[in-house]
Parts: structure tokens; sequence; C-alpha cells
């Protein structure tokens, strides 16, 4: 009997937690950066612009594609 080889982690999901951190830190920046404008704007759109900015993030940065870069060394399927 072959013994199973020995669980070796890849470097891609290092690099790509990373990226996402980075990613996060820059895009939390850029909302920061928009709070003070934002403030002045009735609550109900302010609730609405950070809403979209919360959630947008997954959609607008490239959050899909380093995921599966990270797991299968391709940018496409």
């Amino acid at each position: 009997m072959i013994p199973p080889e020995p669980y070796r982690p890849s470097w891609r999901r290092t690099a790509g937690a990373l990226a996402i951190l980075v990613l996060i830190i820059v895009w939390a920046g850029l909302v920061v950066q928009l709070a003070d404008p934002v403030g002045r704007l009735p609550s109900l759109v302010q609730g609405l612009f950070y809403l979209v900015a919360g959630i947008g993030w997954i959609w607008i940065l490239p959050l899909r594609r380093i995921l599966q870069w990270s797991e299968t060394g391709r940018w496409r399927r």
C-alpha cells in the first residue's frame, strides 16, 4: 500500500488571501473618502450608498477570479 502524500499548501492560497485583504483595505479607504460628502445626503440615500458599497465590492472587485485562481491556478474556467 502506498502512503498518501503529505499535504503541501499552495503559495497561491496565501497570495490570493493577501490580494483580497489589500483589495478590501483599498475599497474601505475609498468608501471612507466618500463618507463626508455622503454624510450630507438624506438618510435613505446614505443607507442605499452604504448598502451598495458594502455588497458591491464583491462584484466590482475581481474577488471571484482571485478565489478561482488561488484554487485552480487559472484565471478562467
